[in-house]
């Protein structure tokens, strides 16, 4: 069963930024902050252990910085070779001044 999640406040990542957030329970997450409407996915590169909030984000798209993959940030699909499977997606939900995400938390 999902479980909301609180990961930061609004006025913690703006417009054009992606930040790493930690969750007890669950792998690294990366946040994006797209011209406003936030997406949350999976931190680690499907392709080889990378943050890719080390990486490059522009538009929809995260690049990976070990070998420059790219993921889609609103479906997790991957764009470009070496990555071949798709990151994880949250749901996210904006309250109030609060960032939330909705995801299996394992105890």
């Amino acid at each position: 069963m999902n479980t909301r999640v609180k990961v930061c406040k609004l006025g913690d990542i703006a417009p054009g930024e992606m930040k790493p957030v930690d969750v007890a329970g669950l792998k690294p997450i990366a946040l994006f902050n797209l011209d406003g409407t936030h997406y949350a996915t999976s931190n680690i590169c499907t392709h080889n252990i990378a943050m890719l909030t080390d990486g490059y984000f522009e538009g929809e798209v995260v690049e990976c910085p070990l070998h420059g993959g790219s993921f889609d940030i609103k479906t997790g699909e991957p764009l470009s070779f070496p990555c071949e499977i798709a990151l994880q997606t949250y749901p996210v939900i904006v309250e109030g001044d609060e960032i939330y995400i909705e995801a299996e938390v394992e105890a």
